[in-house]
């Protein structure tokens, strides 16, 4: 996205900054950072993209200088999936104009140098930093951070490393919760795409799905489990894949909302009906999910919550810290939901009661 201001070098973005590169009014902006549901989805996704490129932070200037002192949060980021990226984005720039907090954002590459990155965020002085998938699981950062004594909060990893904020879901419970409603549904043969090797996540998520077969009696069946990485073009390969099986899966469940969405474009080239002749689910509930048609049967993972939550607890240790009160890092289990919509239905041959 090429963003075009006419702000002075050097200046820190404002408000009508980002509604001029999003090419929107103040008013939408402001919507959209308090999460108003009276804007449609193309317009939220071109007010995150230029808030992100500008690097904008809600920036309450006078409490701050009445209280003396502004906490500071670096949000890195660099998942590939902008459906998920939007929704943490948007839980933090909640969250960080409630608690008058200066979020600083920052996108990092998965293949940029480690060391390089630890660096950064230390030269930047702030008071805590957040990080997402798939930098949670970035075991060489976390470590780092901590050794710097720098208060670290981690979202929706599998495995939260001792001494770090940790927001996350069961998501072994929330896969096995998926699968069992596809077997009561009828499904015997489910395929499913794993997410990328290097979250935590994707390990749970598996899990979650074979315990479910397992108690139900249902073959472990190794050529039904796919290799995806949360991308929608790795969820097309597994789909494509999937589907051309002698005898194909009745049912596909993949570990993200996009690798899901890419199944469905992948059954659509092969004139299959959904979810007359397969029935497809994801995982997150991201924005997403009902944007495409038919709109999809999902698990809620409430990403914009967890962010929002990682935010007020790394502010409440700052000022704690200020104060010279002792607080300690928190680990907070949110709950997940299965959300059925209109891509899950009862495989063909089985009854309809």
């Amino acid at each position: 996205m090429k963003l075009t201001t006419s702000r002075r070098s050097g200046a820190a973005p404002t408000l009508s900054d980002v509604a001029r590169a999003a090419g929107v009014s103040p008013m939408t902006v402001s919507r959209v950072i308090n999460r108003d549901g009276n804007v449609r989805a193309a317009t939220q996704h071109k007010v995150e993209a230029a808030i992100a490129a500008l690097k904008y932070a809600p920036n309450t200037a006078a409490r701050s200088l009445a209280s003396g002192a502004q906490t500071r949060i670096a949000l890195i980021y660099g998942n590939p999936s902008s459906a998920y990226l939007s929704e943490v984005l948007v839980g933090c720039l909640t969250e960080a104009s409630r608690s008058d907090v200066q979020l600083v954002l920052e996108r990092c590459d998965t293949s940029q140098d480690h060391a390089d990155i630890i660096r950064r965020i230390v030269e930047w002085k702030v008071d805590g930093v957040i990080l997402p998938p798939p930098f949670c699981d970035a075991g060489d950062i976390v470590a780092a951070l901590l050794q710097a004594d720098m208060p670290t909060a981690v979202l929706a990893t599998g495995v939260p490393a001792p001494g770090t904020f940790a927001l996350s879901i069961d998501d072994s419970a929330a896969a096995r919760a998926m699968t069992d409603y596809l077997i009561a549904l009828g499904h015997k043969r489910i395929g499913f795409i794993v997410g990328h090797p290097n979250q935590t996540a994707s390990a749970k998520r598996l899990a979650g799905y074979r315990q479910a077969i397992a108690a139900a009696g249902l073959p472990d069946d190794p050529m039904l489990i796919a290799a995806g990485d949360f991308s929608y073009r790795s969820g097309l390969a597994a789909a494509d894949r999937l589907l051309a099986l002698p005898e194909r899966p009745s049912a596909i469940f993949a570990s993200n909302d996009d690798m899901a969405a890419a199944v469905i474009a992948a059954a659509h080239r092969l004139h299959l009906d959904i979810p007359a002749q397969l029935t497809v689910c994801g995982f997150d509930d991201t924005a997403l999910a009902t944007t495409i048609s038919p709109e999809l049967t999902t698990v809620r993972q409430p990403i914009a919550q967890m962010a929002q939550a990682a935010v007020a607890m790394l502010a409440d240790f700052a000022r704690a810290r200020r104060a010279g009160r002792d607080v300690r890092p928190e680990t907070r289990l949110f709950d997940h939901q299965v959300i059925r919509r209109e891509t899950d239905a009862k495989p063909t041959g089985v009854s309809r009661a």
